[in-house]
């Protein structure tokens, strides 16, 4: 595809700016949520699913999506992608109740599923110089993670001076934009009608992932019901045989298995999942934290979290201009490292010292910018041409399924050792057990109740950031074993499964 520079530059742009879109989706909600629970009604466990309906279902979908893009058209199904993103974000603007925020987010999943993985697989036809392509790959993922970090601070922007809603109405004039630029700069779409598209395939893999969310909030529970825990392990193991299964019976299968026998490939699935694992956690317990237990505006949270964003961006773009040279290893594996520093100095003085907790939120982006601007690299870049969509569906369900775990994961735990060991002064409601929120609304200024509660949510934020460095720790082990033969003067790419 022979496009003048220029032209496959601007494309960048756009298909970023459809990224930007998605990923501040994941995030922006973050900062809000209290005053969504408040005004809305929602309760605690309405409250996480406002946040996971939208990558519990984009998750599931993806797979699917990518093998339809190459079918269809990587061109076509962005188009589409915008369309239905720019719809939802009108219908979740405007919802009336929990219920109905929680399936106008469901929708918007569908429109991000179809774009997200577009915009990489567009990248990867567009950018057929391998230097250039790293580059432009790094850019696309900066800008995830710039999307992340911005969510929050223009959630508390808007909620300054203008209702819960219009944190989806902002949507709107981009995807108009795009929609345009689109169909100006595109190629035209070089689909293969060859290709198969299961839509059994992408509901398995749905099943799997609902069952398996809804597991761990009931796990969570100070009350568990072990019957409904039955169910979801069940439907979620059953979902994921059933969709490993049909894959090898399919002449087209959503997911050929074959491709994780790259090394390479299988490190940057791990990085992609364990960064945004880490960044979705740090940033929802970090902005509910901060303004509940301290008192800060949804504002000031979330700029206080795009501290990882500011660490984040120096490395994300010096990765894909350096990884001709220096290799996989030391921008995987040893960013993952460096985040984990960057998460013990948060896990130490998030309650003593400010500017020890920034340091670490610096640190800690410092180090999953590195990895998270060469994962994406190192997937595309293993995996022939005609398997881009593939390529691309499983790059972005990493990404999806680490922060769909974080919040599904460090949410309920957070919850359920609030309420495991707060310690409720004589005749506090035990309604207080619930949530932070509840112990603050019931409290009517009792100070008792207040310091009891903010004391249980900090050890609570203390035990989840334990969980978190544990895992970029893990994460850091696994790609630097896969990636041992990748360091400096390294080639990219390895023989790839045809």
């Amino acid at each position: 595809m022979d496009l003048s520079a220029r032209r496959r530059w601007l494309l960048l742009t756009v298909v970023s700016a459809g990224l930007l879109l998605i990923t501040l989706d994941n995030s922006i909600l973050y900062a809000a949520l209290p005053t969504l629970v408040e005004e809305l009604g929602a309760n605690s466990s309405e409250g996480l699913w406002i946040i996971n309906a939208y990558p519990v279902v984009m998750a599931g979908l993806l797979l699917g999506s990518g093998t339809l893009g190459d079918r269809v058209g990587h061109r076509r199904m962005f188009l589409i992608g915008l369309a239905v993103f720019g719809v939802a974000s009108l219908a979740a603007a405007f919802s009336p109740t929990p219920e109905t925020l929680i399936a106008s987010r469901a929708f918007l999943a569908v429109g991000a599923a179809a774009m997200m993985p577009a915009t990489l697989a567009l990248i990867r036809v567009t950018f057929e110089d391998e230097r250039e392509r790293n580059v432009a790959i790094a850019v696309w993922g900066t800008l995830a993670i710039v999307g992340s970090a911005l969510g929050p601070i223009i959630s508390g922007l808007l909620l300054q001076s203008f209702w819960w809603g219009s944190v989806f109405l902002v949507n709107v004039p981009v995807v108009i934009v795009a929609l345009v630029a689109t169909l100006v700069l595109a190629p035209p779409d070089d689909a293969d009608p060859t290709k198969r598209w299961d839509l059994p395939s992408s509901l398995l893999a749905l099943v799997a992932l609902v069952g398996l969310v809804m597991a761990i909030k009931e796990t969570a529970k100070p009350e568990p019901a072990p019957l409904f825990i039955g169910v979801a392990v069940l439907a979620a193991a059953a979902g994921g045989w059933a969709f490993a299964r049909r894959q090898r019976r399919l002449p087209y299968p959503l997911l050929d298995f074959a491709i994780f026998r790259n090394r390479a490939f299988l490190a940057g699935v791990l990085a992609a999942g364990f960064s945004m694992f880490a960044v979705a956690g740090v940033q929802l317990i970090t902005t509910q934290r901060f303004q509940l237990v301290e008192g800060f505006t949804p504002l000031r949270a979330g700029l206080l979290v795009a501290a990882v964003a500011v660490g984040a961006l120096p490395t994300a773009m010096a990765g894909g201009a350096v990884l001709h040279r220096v290799g996989l290893l030391p921008l995987v594996a040893g960013g993952l490292a460096l985040s984990t520093v960057g998460s013990v100095l948060i896990l130490l003085n998030f309650d003593t010292s400010m500017g020890l907790l920034v340091t670490g939120l610096l640190i800690t982006g410092a180090g999953l910018g590195a990895a998270m601007s060469v994962a994406s690299s190192a997937i595309i870049g293993n995996v022939p041409a005609r398997r881009a969509g593939m390529a691309s569906s499983v790059e972005e369900v990493s990404y999806e399924f680490g922060s769909l775990i974080a919040v599904a994961l460090l949410g309920s735990l957070m919850t359920a050792v609030y309420a495991a060991t707060i310690d409720l002064p004589a005749g506090a409601p035990d309604s207080a057990r619930d949530s932070l929120d509840s112990a603050l609304a019931l409290a009517g200024g009792d100070p008792s109740l207040i310091t009891a509660a903010s004391d249980a949510f900090d050890g609570a934020y203390f035990t989840v950031m334990i969980v978190v460095t544990a895992v970029i720790a893990a994460g850091a082990i696994a790609t630097g074993l896969l990636l041992r033969r990748h360091g400096p003067g390294s080639a990219l790419s390895a023989p790839t499964h045809p």
